[in-house]
């Protein structure tokens, strides 16, 4: 592939790619899930001039705990840092906020692209086959629906896939070209830029470290210490590029690092995120008893094979993985295959419970490329033995592609409303809730104090009012929290925890200074409205 074509092709796929992020983003008028709503929200504080704050609590495991609350004491930055450029330049909305993840979205294609032609290099295919499959592969990650949904929300899903696999694409060319292991070599001081940024993302960066050291390990050309040297002068760009966080993590929270690492592996359900008075710990954690430790990991290996790879690709994602064992052979690919297997190794057997509420996918971003890559390798070497076994004398390669493609764009298609409808839903919910609650005499303007509810980040983004997390405990504990923070409202919207709404029906001790609002006698409600099994109470024990 000549210079020129590789360009035209590079450029081809990112102008697909953006295209069609920009057609399904219009149809995502919502931040949703929570956590994108938290980024969004970040980012509208820091373009307002409030800087690096929420109005929500989440998480009470990393003190101070105070309103405005400083963010990310559990996720990281750059997203929201992100979402804040457009944001600053055509408004602080969800919709400009997503112009960061339609365009870092459109980059993953195209770096999906260069992977399978250094594969395609290393494996000397064909210069025809080799076109095919790189640009198939491509064109295949540009309407992959895994990809596709996540490039409309800004989280931090699309910048630490471009990131990690941009790293990954120049630890390759390192260890197959070291150049002596000069320290001032511009692609080792561009990896550690990578990787420093890659850990302002997502805490799965390490797993790029990991990588890098493996590869590093594994270059013949270099003596021990040129490649001591090269992990070290990569590792130093790395914390250099993180230091300044990890400053401002430790003069906010103590702590130099993410937090909640640790509590989150002691889980034991997703609610516990949101513990008050009953937070997790090593002793509460073995207390299930061995039976429930194993079976929780089970549960965390087939929520992160089956919920997050294998059904949103098909049918390329069942290809892929039938391909696997051929496609991970070789250096080029083998940073990727690293990362990859390491986050979802590592997410599924250590925080069994916190993945299948997210860990592992918005980290997943390496593994569906990889799933694309060998899923076109697998379709071009089927075809490639077709066409030798029945003597077909004209090239055949683009048969894969185009299998790829069609089954990404007809499942795609199929699915992709579906979410553009349930975040119109979910906008409609809160608008409906404020309008309830303003009717009934309990306006959520914030006067009456923050308010306790299920989903304390979309609360305090769409009403602009200081929000705490409901934890999944008893009405006293939920007393004492709001005791605490001067709370005078519990929202519960679609709740259905072990303890909520369920101990206030069975009047649990506690429940009688939890009064029920009576949102059905608001005037603005209508058969068939978005507030489904909504509840309210008024707080009225001091």
């Amino acid at each position: 592939m000549t210079r020129r074509e590789a360009v035209a092709s590079a450029v081809g796929v990112f102008v697909v790619a953006f295209v069609v992020r920009v057609v399904f983003a219009s149809q995502i008028v919502f931040p949703k899930p929570e956590d994108t709503a938290y980024y969004v929200g970040v980012a509208r504080n820091l373009v307002e001039g409030r800087g690096l704050v929420s109005d929500a609590l989440w998480s009470y495991q990393t003190p101070p705990l105070a309103f405005p609350r400083a963010a990310f004491e559990v996720w990281l930055p750059l997203p929201s840092l992100l979402a804040a450029i457009p944001m600053a330049l055509l408004g602080a909305t969800f919709a400009a906020a997503q112009w960061s993840s339609v365009v870092l979205g459109a980059l993953v294609p195209m770096l999906a692209w260069r992977l399978a032609a250094d594969v395609a290099e290393e494996r000397g295919l064909a210069a025809g086959r080799s076109r095919v499959l790189a640009l198939g592969t491509g064109l295949t990650c540009a309407v992959y629906l895994p990809l596709l949904l996540h490039s409309a929300l800004p989280d931090s899903t699309m910048p630490f896939a471009v990131l990690a696999l941009a790293a990954c694409l120049v630890m390759a060319r390192i260890a197959r070209e070291p150049r002596g292991g000069h320290l001032l070599d511009p692609r080792v001081l561009g990896l550690g830029v990578l990787i420093g940024l890659a850990a302002l993302t997502r805490n799965e960066a390490i797993y790029l470290g990991l990588a890098w050291l493996i590869v590093a390990a594994g270059i013949g050309d270099l003596d021990r210490r040129a490649r001591a040297r090269l992990i070290a002068a990569v590792a130093g760009v790395a914390v250099l590029v993180f230091l300044p966080w990890a400053i401002r993590d430790w003069l906010t929270f103590g702590s130099p690092l993410p937090g909640q690492a640790v509590a989150n592996a002691f889980s034991i359900s997703g609610f516990d995120i949101f513990a008050w008075n009953d937070p997790p710990t090593l002793s509460r954690y073995l207390a299930v008893g061995p039976a429930r430790l194993v079976e929780m990991r089970v549960e965390g290996l087939a929520h992160n094979f089956f919920s997050v790879l294998l059904l949103p690709g098909l049918p390329v994602s069942l290809i892929g993985f039938i391909g696997l064992p051929w496609a991970i052979r070789g250096a080029a690919i083998r940073p990727v295959v690293i990362v990859s297997f390491a986050t979802f190794l590592v997410t599924s057997l250590v925080f069994p419970v916190a993945t299948t509420w997210g860990t592992f996918l918005h980290a997943a971003g390496p593994f569906q490329v990889l799933l694309v890559v060998s899923a076109l390798l697998a379709l071009d070497a089927l075809i490639a033995r077709v066409a030798a076994a029945q003597g077909w004398t004209r090239p055949v390669a683009w048969l894969g592609p185009l299998l790829g493609i069609f089954g990404s764009v007809l499942f795609s298609v199929a699915l992709l409303p579906s979410f553009g409808s349930g975040s119109s839903g979910t906008a409609e919910q809160y608008r409906q809730l404020a309008a309830a609650m303003a009717d009934i005499g309990h306006p959520l303007d914030g006067s009456s104090g923050p308010v306790i509810t299920n989903f304390p980040i979309w609360m305090a983004e769409t009403q602009r009012i200081d929000a705490l997390a409901l934890p999944d405990e008893p009405p006293r504990d939920v007393l004492d929290l709001a005791s605490t923070f001067g709370a005078g409202l519990v929202v519960l919207l679609d709740a259905d925890s072990t303890h909520w709404p369920h101990d206030i029906d069975a009047g649990v001790d506690g429940s009688t200074c939890f009064h029920e609002l009576d949102l059905g006698a608001a005037p603005s409600r209508s058969p068939g409205d978005a507030l489904g099994t909504t509840r309210a109470f008024e707080i009225v024990c001091p």
